[in-house]
């Protein structure tokens, strides 16, 4: 389950399918990310094809690829993704 957003917008769009906050390209698949890590009750559940998930160096947190350079990154705490962020890499 998600508990926590750091990107209000973010959360808005899990909520309510508003997208109007975004400004990412391909916004279905950062649904279907967000919704692949509400199901997931472990981190490693989300090392799934086509994903390009990572732990990222010097930080207990984690990445999946949405397009080039967004990617999707969070914590994780018990069965919970926490902090979780849409964050533009380059």
């Amino acid at each position: 389950m998600i508990r926590t957003f750091r990107a209000r917008a973010l959360r808005l769009y899990f909520e309510t399918g508003n997208a109007s906050g975004l400004s990412v390209p391909n916004i279905a698949r950062v649904g279907r990310i967000l919704r692949a890590n509400d199901a997931a009750t472990g981190p490693e559940q989300l090392n799934l094809p086509g994903f390009y998930f990572h732990t990222l160096r010097g930080a207990p947190r984690r990445s999946i690829r949405v397009t080039g350079n967004w990617r999707i990154t969070f914590g994780w705490n018990g069965a919970d993704a926490t902090e979780i962020d849409l964050e533009d890499y380059h």
